[in-house]
């Protein structure tokens, strides 16, 4: 029978998380074994750690001392399992009853055998249809964002997500939104999963495409579904979540794209940037949209000579071994099951 483990990072969701562990726990468990769902809260301080205990899920709690961002802790929840999948699932996220046991079983076909990577379909609260596929990342979208061309005419210069397909047919796709991301072990364990330089944001498409690179394919699963409110934690801290958003920017660029191209988009991102986001900010009147981007800017340009200095592009590993990712403090282990 197959294996799956899931993996929650939380950072002060509160009672999103409590109603993503209870849908967790009424869904259809059969055709396949739920080995550990793990949570990894990276020092939160709303109390959302507190009083969790869910007989019905084999619960393991990693509580880390500092906030070591989302690959990070995707990557410590993730070592030691033995599953033949593992399941990244965001904690403002409601699986329904078979969304599990139906990404499994296509996970198992024969005919899937060469997909490493499956997302399914995801509604909001209206049940509409969230567009979650996206296409992998260009010097030339970045332009588009950095020059607030996808501001003036997004028809015309259109963002990552695929906009201009409803995503109401199945198909295989560039990249799906790691709000649900379910993965092959094995060939995420050989690409030694997440790349932790990513704190927050382009982690998942950045192993979307080393995975394609390694002869996987990505797919969407319009026929199982899973709720996803979005912004769980991201709406909590904006400015800072903008800062990392343009950090990632610049650890994506190293790896993936040519000197020049790198090279332009740092002078882009620091220099044109700022214009286009203020002159947007002013034009939406919302003087604390603009108190964002300037406290965003204040943290990047202080924290752009070391990224410019940081020239190590060796993607830590995520064993047991790796100091890089080693939780910082067990502080329970299953619920239901053996104390660990």
């Amino acid at each position: 029978m197959p294996s799956l483990d899931v993996i929650i990072v939380n950072w002060n969701t509160g009672d999103l998380l409590r109603a993503c562990l209870a849908a967790l726990a009424e869904s259809d468990q059969q055709g396949y074994c739920l080995g550990r769902v793990v949570i990894v809260d990276n020092a939160s301080t709303d109390g959302s750690m507190e009083d969790i205990a869910c007989q019905a899920l084999p619960l393991i709690f990693i509580k880390n001392n500092h906030n070591s961002g989302f690959a990070a802790a995707c990557n410590q929840g993730a070592a030691g399992s033995s599953a033949d999948y593992l399941l990244f699932l965001n904690p403002d996220t409601k699986v329904f009853k078979d969304t599990l046991a139906s990404s499994v079983r296509w996970m198992e076909a024969p005919e899937n055998h060469d997909t490493g990577i499956l997302g399914v379909q995801l509604l909001d609260e209206e049940g509409k249809v969230h567009r979650s596929c996206a296409k992998f990342l260009t010097p030339r979208y970045f332009i588009h964002r950095m020059s607030g061309l996808n501001y003036l005419f997004p028809e015309r210069f259109p963002g990552v997500l695929c906009t201009g397909w409803d995503h109401g047919d199945s198909r295989q796709v560039d990249h799906v939104m790691g709000a649900y991301f379910f993965v092959r072990r094995g060939p995420f364990l050989q690409l030694d999963g997440f790349d932790p330089r990513f704190f927050l944001y382009l982690e998942d498409i950045d192993l979307s495409l080393r995975m394609s690179r390694a002869g996987w394919s990505s797919y969407y699963l319009a026929s199982v579904q899973c709720y996803h409110a979005g912004c769980g934690s991201s709406r909590q801290a904006k400015a800072s979540c903008l800062f990392y958003c343009l950090k990632s920017r610049m650890v994506y660029a190293s790896k993936h794209f040519g000197r020049l191209d790198a090279t332009t988009l740092v002078l882009g991102t620091a220099l044109l940037e700022p214009i286009s986001r203020f002159v947007h900010a002013f034009a939406t009147g919302s003087w604390r949209q603009v108190q964002t981007v300037a406290w965003a800017y204040v943290l990047f340009w202080r924290e752009l000579p070391r990224i410019l200095n940081s020239n190590d592009r060796r993607i830590a590993t995520f064993r047991p071994t790796s100091k890089s990712t080693r939780p910082n403090k067990i502080t329970a282990a299953k619920i239901g099951n053996e104390a660990k």
